[in-house]
């Protein structure tokens, strides 16, 4: 595996998010090396699903508000209709994924996620996958939407849903490891 030693990671969630989507992200960054923020609208905790049921609670490690691209080296946008649903229409949240998209910082997003790149105007002339319900919001945003467990297009690597999370998690690490690396070259130079 990969090492992620010393990469910041944002993982951008709130209420509603699908359990698996966003802890077994965050647990294989963080076993990679990676250090992992949740951050979300609101502190203390916020409420996860397994898939129709309630699942785990988890604690918000920073507010959305006091974010700054500036502080992570990549995104995490895990999905849950409901979290993507919510956030996608904050001005703060597609503002912090733009400035982090412009950075030309990675961006991994999984399930109904993309539905934030959508709202951030970020989508068109993008290939990507996602949940299967938000196809037709990709296409509508002037994106290509492709039914693979993971797509690679630039700066965004992109998955279906849990169901391909042994794809999508060593994909993950290896994608964050070389687009980080990409970014601190540049920074450097």
């Amino acid at each position: 595996m990969a090492s992620l030693d010393g990469l910041r990671v944002a993982a951008l969630t709130a209420d509603g998010f699908e359990e698996a989507v966003l802890t077994e992200p965050v647990r294989t960054l963080q076993e990679a090396g990676a250090r992992v923020e949740i951050l979300a609208p609101h502190a203390g905790e916020i409420q996860g699903l397994q898939e129709a049921s309630a699942g785990r609670r988890l604690t918000v490690d920073r507010l959305l508000h006091a974010a700054r691209p500036d502080d992570y080296d990549a995104l995490l946008l895990p999905g849950g209709a409901l979290s993507a649903d919510a956030l996608r229409m904050r001005a703060e949240v597609q503002a912090l994924v733009r400035d982090i998209h412009q950075a030309g910082k990675p961006i991994a997003a999984i399930c109904h996620a993309p539905w934030v790149l959508i709202s951030a105007g970020l989508v068109p002339g993008r290939t990507l996958t996602s949940h299967f319900s938000v196809q037709d919001d990709v296409r509508n945003a002037g994106g290509t939407w492709v039914d693979r467990a993971t797509v690679e297009d630039g700066n965004w690597l992109t998955s279906r849903d849990l169901h391909d999370l042994e794809t999508f998690l060593p994909a993950l690490v290896d994608f964050f490891s070389r687009a980080a690396h990409a970014v601190r070259r540049v920074a450097s130079a």
